[in-house]
């Protein structure tokens, strides 16, 4: 129920923006590596708009998501550290993450 919630709220209005935006903006647009000779055509790239800012929010993504991976390594690493608790189902204390509704019989 909550991934349709997600993809309904989130996920379909985004796909509509960003569909919007390769629309509006398909004129090819120069892109050069070299600032100080922006006439050198060995170190410019005419594509539309619209991949240069797809490529930006992608590379954006993979920077955010590899400085998260690296920031929560020292959990991970104690996570793997800690021992695994194998004691029964019944010898746990009953709390609030320890009280699922059963599955109905048929």
């Amino acid at each position: 129920m909550m991934n349709r919630v997600l993809t309904v709220a989130v996920f379909i209005p985004l796909a509509i923006v960003l569909i919007a935006l390769a629309v509006a903006n398909r004129a090819p647009v120069a892109f050069t590596f070299d600032p100080f000779n922006p006439g050198n055509p060995g170190l410019t790239t005419t594509l539309p708009l619209f991949i240069y800012l797809f490529a930006a929010l992608a590379l954006g993504l993979v920077i955010g998501s590899m400085a998260t991976w690296f920031r929560q390594g020292r959990y991970r690493k104690l996570a793997r550290q800690r021992p695994v608790e194998t004691a029964p189902a019944q010898a746990r204390p009953a709390g609030p993450t320890g009280t699922a509704l059963q599955k109905p019989s048929a």
